[in-house]
């Protein structure tokens, strides 16, 4: 039996941005918050799929200091537009907007603090 590989056209491949951000929960509200993320929606999922947020994670430290990183196809700012348009993100944002700090009247999608990549290894 013969193996062939198939063949990729690397032109064609566009390479993910890697998006590294913080915010601030509120240190008296980190359970619920964790809760929340237990049960992400499975609409706010397919949306955060659909507007190329891929390889997404947060980490929480103990005193609210939130780390998340994402990677997608185009920029941060290209990613909250497409999720701007999303009726659930809407939902979703109003939800956890309270367990912030310091967003001012923005949401927390719009709040967060992107952060400079300077060093990667594959």
């Amino acid at each position: 039996m013969k193996w062939e590989v198939p063949f990729i056209n690397l032109r064609k491949v566009k390479s993910m941005r890697r998006v590294g951000f913080l915010l601030k929960v509120r240190p008296d509200m980190l359970t619920e918050y964790k809760a929340h993320h237990q049960a992400v929606w499975m609409d706010m999922l397919a949306a955060l799929r659909r507007n190329g947020w891929h390889n997404y994670s947060l980490f929480l430290r103990d005193d609210g200091l939130l780390f998340g990183y994402f990677e997608t196809p185009d920029s941060l700012q290209a990613a909250q537009a497409g999720m701007a348009r999303e009726e659930v993100n809407t939902r979703w944002q109003a939800l956890m907007a309270p367990y912030f700090e310091n967003l001012g009247d923005a949401s927390p999608d719009q709040g967060l603090i992107e952060l400079e990549e300077i060093f990667h290894t594959d």
